[in-house]
């Protein structure tokens, strides 16, 4: 499973395909407290990416995966600081 939720904290884990938006969205909209660790993602469909923009949750980083930490990592840190 590349997206689960554990003590409060959503990992996003490996390659989280399209399928995965839908189940992170649920897991955000369970957990108004919880955050995002995509530390240990190596890549993410556009579909998850949105998800991640559009809930404006915490998110610890950088992930694993280049193409993430060179693209993704720095549009959902915007505004974050």
């Amino acid at each position: 499973m590349t997206v689960a939720m554990r003590a409060g904290i959503i990992h996003l884990e490996g390659t989280c395909p399209a399928g995965d938006a839908e189940e992170l969205l649920q897991l955000l909209l369970s957990d108004t407290d919880s955050y995002v660790d995509y530390r240990t993602c190596d890549a993410a469909h556009s579909a998850v990416v949105q998800v991640l923009l559009a809930a404006g949750r915490r998110i610890v980083g950088p992930p694993r995966g280049a193409g993430l930490a060179a693209i993704v990592a720095p549009a959902l840190s915007r505004g974050r600081e």
